[in-house]
């Protein structure tokens, strides 16, 4: 494998294109490991240090801690570099500087680049998204960056930079067929960001023991929330205190949900750990906390009915998503369009949402292989008790046409379920 030349031929011209290419070029869409793509960056970038780095992984809440962080971080006047996954609409998402997603031009020749020095060694659609993503922000040099792990942890390609601080947020069983069925077996797999001797933070309130025995291995200076570190709640915001340390009156996170007071405390304690590295004042905490945004998560879309959008795809985040719809719209008929990816835990989402829901539609995704198909959900539905759906929609639109013509102006209709619904819808609304 050669050193990447100082001018470097393009195999595509156009940001499509190379990703087209990148999901036939690897054998298997996803592979975990890391030695190939080991090699291709030591290629890539020979000299590479990196800038401060916090990686983030866990089940749920990767996002909101990552949209946390970069908001704080601005707020102080550091360059961030966010690495993320998936994108909704375009995906330049997945790659921020300084909050801006990186341009097509520069993103096809980050790709030209690693095609040039990777020989013969194949990279999946992802290791080539993470390898573009560390050499843009070494390019721009950017002082921190924020690494999404995508699935798992141990063999996840962020996993080749060891980070500074490492984030593992709530742990709850998804991916079966590559992380394990239970939630020891995942906690193992997410364990692997943790570098010995450097700090971790957790945001799982009962993390999984394989978890914390693998951080007590590497004597990883551990802050967990519920132990370490913690919140409480009052009727003009919010405290953060670890020890004798207290953040007092806190704006409430922008992000809604419960959820993101436990996300944001993580957040907070993070970047505690960082501090001989980066001064972060009490002011960018605040005003990151304000300012923070994440689109797909608890969207609302104005109207009457009103529209709820979120990519709720496993039973926890699913459990989250039936609590904000009961306390944020109490005694609202609801009535919901559903898809989602065949791997997933289809009867654990619909039995969170069991009592929830009043009217449910199933949303075709055609072209999607991966979605799960009608026979599927319909078993589902009967497995748990709920009621047929209405279903044999040729797609997502006329399932939603269905349900605004059912709905009353008062009513809500819950939009959830797969990233690639969500994106079909708010493509479609001009979002």
């Amino acid at each position: 494998m050669t050193r990447v030349p100082e001018k470097t031929s393009r195999r595509f011209d156009h940001l499509n294109d190379w990703l087209a290419w990148q999901q036939t070029l690897h054998p298997r869409k996803i592979d975990l490991g890391l030695e190939r793509v080991k090699r291709v960056f030591a290629a890539l970038r020979p000299d590479y240090l990196p800038p401060v780095t916090v990686t983030v992984g866990g089940t749920n809440g990767k996002g909101s801690c990552i949209a946390f962080l970069e908001a704080i971080l601005r707020a102080q006047g550091v360059s961030t570099g966010c690495y993320t996954s998936p994108h909704i609409l375009r995906y330049n998402e997945r790659i921020r500087i300084d909050g801006r997603p990186v341009a097509d031009e520069r993103i096809c020749h980050a790709f030209a680049r690693i095609d040039a020095v990777r020989g013969d060694s194949t990279l999946s659609f992802f290791e080539f998204g993470t390898l573009a993503a560390l050499d843009l922000f070494a390019q721009a040099g950017v002082e921190v960056q924020l690494l999404e792990v995508g699935l798992g942890g141990r063999l996840d390609a962020v996993n080749i930079i060891d980070a500074d601080v490492s984030i593992i947020t709530s742990i709850d069983i998804d991916h079966k067929g590559w992380l394990g069925e239970t939630r020891e077996a995942i906690g193992k797999e997410k364990a692997g960001i943790l570098r010995a001797d450097r700090p971790a933070v957790i945001g799982d309130r009962k993390p999984p023991a394989t978890l914390l025995e693998h951080a007590h291995k590497l004597n990883v200076r551990l802050q967990r929330i519920g132990r370490d570190f913690d919140h409480r709640c009052h009727e003009t915001g919010w405290d953060w205190f670890c020890g004798d340390r207290v953040l007092q009156a806190l704006p409430f996170p922008a992000l809604a949900g419960k959820q993101q007071l436990d996300n944001a405390a993580t957040v907070i304690a993070a970047v505690r750990a960082l501090a001989l590295r980066l001064e972060v004042s009490e002011f960018a905490i605040r005003a990151g906390l304000e300012k923070a945004r994440l689109s797909g998560r608890y969207q609302r879309i104005p109207g009457r009915p009103e529209i709820l959008l979120d990519v709720a795809h496993n039973p926890q985040a699913a459990g989250l998503l039936a609590e904000f719809v009961r306390a944020r719209y109490p005694g609202r008929r609801v009535l919901a369009l559903f898809a989602v990816m065949a791997d997933k835990d289809v009867a654990g989402i619909l039995s969170r949402m069991k009592g929830v829901v009043d009217s449910w539609a199933l949303a075709p995704l055609p072209g999607n292989p991966r979605v799960a198909d009608e026979s599927t959900l319909l078993e589902a539905f009967m497995a748990v008790g709920l009621d047929r759906p209405y279903s044999g929609f040729s797609d997502w639109k006329q399932a939603l046409e269905k349900l605004v013509s059912q709905a009353g102006a008062d009513d809500l209709i819950l939009v959830f379920g797969s990233f690639f619904l969500i994106a079909e819808f708010l493509a479609d609304h001009g979002h």
